[in-house]
């Protein structure tokens, strides 16, 4: 048994930078600021605001999508994810009212008056420099925003919202260059200049590095193939992936990668799944419920296909764990991380419990080698199941007492869908597990 030496997480300390950052924008506003006289001033400089503080933020909005491991390992994916998603809604309400506060300055003060925006908009595309791209971008900005909201999201695809997502990087980049050539702040300070050009070559440094140079290299490496495509329940698969030294690839149990299989139809797909298994020198597993086009297909996967991953993501691994037994909870495929930890989580017989929420014992996927590892670790396997008349097992603070009396003094990993994670979740913190001791990583954003 390995000392317990739990890792911190370092999102106050970078909770705390940004916030120090989005002050130095304030700042140097203030300091080229001198007065502000009248109305007309008051609308433009809460246009030059706004502006400020939505470049400032469109620059976190990429770095969060550069996939940097300091942030998806020690802060974690699904944390990240919600700071992309809350960053870049942020930044879409501040270009907008830095486009309406702007043009109704300069609207004002050419006489227009308040009706005058559209005139007065379509004036500064034609005669200011590098608006016409700024306006492109802000169009894509929309665009994603629209298709991010919660209805739609689950309207469309996960494939195309994927890959209009990736447009931000062109709204970013079309919006880059107002910046310097209109702003009041970059012609009159060099210094504010070479700081701006700084911030956004550090992120596009490493967004290249992160999102294009390493997957190639972890790929031409490894080399991974398809060997074997296993059916473990009803929809249920399992995907076997050989290659060359996958030990020095950096995987830990609980976590993700993003996978591509080169097979038609799928070449220009890219979905995250769990590894199912301990990472071995030569084989990855994944274990994949059919409940959309992409993970349907996987079970026609070919063994020799090729596969482009790119990892290892998230931060649901032992080093989260602080005391010396662990729950274990699983809903649904989210037995795949709970499976790999449930190997591999260090501790004495006794130590590691397991419980596996499924809709009925024949949705139980991996249940013969989880009874396996149990009997060979000693650790506690259960599961909850639905009543052959349908009805919903209890998951309760009661019922969690009485089958873990000391559940308080647990650390408590957990892995479902988001409704089954919130139950539990509630289960746990009526149950007197600190919510500091609930270890869990969501997507839903």
């Amino acid at each position: 048994m390995r000392a317990i030496r739990p890792r911190r997480s370092h999102a106050v300390p970078l909770l705390l930078a940004v916030w120090a950052g989005a002050a130095g924008v304030l700042w140097l506003w203030w300091m080229n600021t001198p007065s502000v006289a009248d109305d007309t001033s008051r609308i433009l400089n809460a246009g030059r605001i706004t502006g400020l503080l939505a470049g400032y933020l469109m620059a976190l909005v990429v770095l969060q999508m550069a996939r940097v491991p300091a942030l998806e390992r020690r802060v974690g994916s699904d944390r990240v994810a919600r700071w992309h998603a809350m960053t870049g809604r942020y930044t879409i309400c501040l270009v907008l009212a830095h486009l309406l506060l702007t043009m109704w300055g300069y609207a004002l003060q050419s006489g227009k008056g308040l009706g005058g925006i559209v005139q007065q908009t379509v004036d500064s595309v034609g005669q200011l420099p590098d608006v016409g791209k700024a306006t492109v971008g802000t169009g894509l900005l929309v665009l994603i925003g629209l298709l991010s909201i919660g209805p739609v999201r689950r309207r469309i695809s996960y494939d195309l919202w994927y890959h209009v997502h990736l447009l931000t990087y062109a709204a970013t980049y079309l919006s880059f260059w107002h910046q310097l050539s209109t702003g009041n702040e970059f012609a009159v300070q060099p210094e504010a200049k070479t700081a701006w050009y700084a911030l956004y070559g550090s992120v596009t440094a490493l967004l290249v590095w992160y999102r294009i140079i390493t997957p190639i290299r972890l790929n031409l490496r490894h080399r991974l193939r398809v060997e074997a495509v296993v059916e473990e329940a009803p929809g249920v698969v399992s995907v076997l992936m050989s290659g060359r030294r996958l030990h020095r690839m950096g995987a830990e149990a609980g976590q993700f990668f993003r996978w591509r299989f080169l097979a038609p139809g799928m070449r220009f797909s890219s979905h995250p799944y769990s590894l199912s298994a301990a990472p071995r020198p030569n084989m990855l597993r994944i274990t994949v419920k059919a409940i959309g086009d992409h993970s349907f297909a996987l079970r026609d996967l070919r063994p020799g296909t090729r596969v482009w991953a790119e990892g290892p993501y998230g931060a649901l691994t032992a080093d989260r764990r602080r005391r010396g037994k662990v729950l274990l909870v699983a809903g649904g495929v989210g037995i795949t991380p709970m499976r790999a930890l449930f190997e591999t989580l260090p501790g004495a017989a006794g130590d590691l419990t397991l419980l596996y929420r499924a809709n009925s014992t024949q949705d139980l996927a991996l249940w013969d080698e989880l009874a396996q590892i149990a009997e060979e670790r000693g650790a506690r396997l259960m599961y909850a199941v639905n009543s052959p008349d349908g009805e919903r097992p209890d998951i309760s603070p009661e019922t969690l007492r009485r089958k873990l009396p000391d559940i308080d003094r647990h650390d408590v990993f957990m892995c479902g869908p988001p409704g089954f994670a919130q139950q539990v979740y509630e289960a746990l913190r009526g149950a007197g597990v600190p919510a500091r001791r609930i270890h869990h990583e969501s997507f839903e954003m």
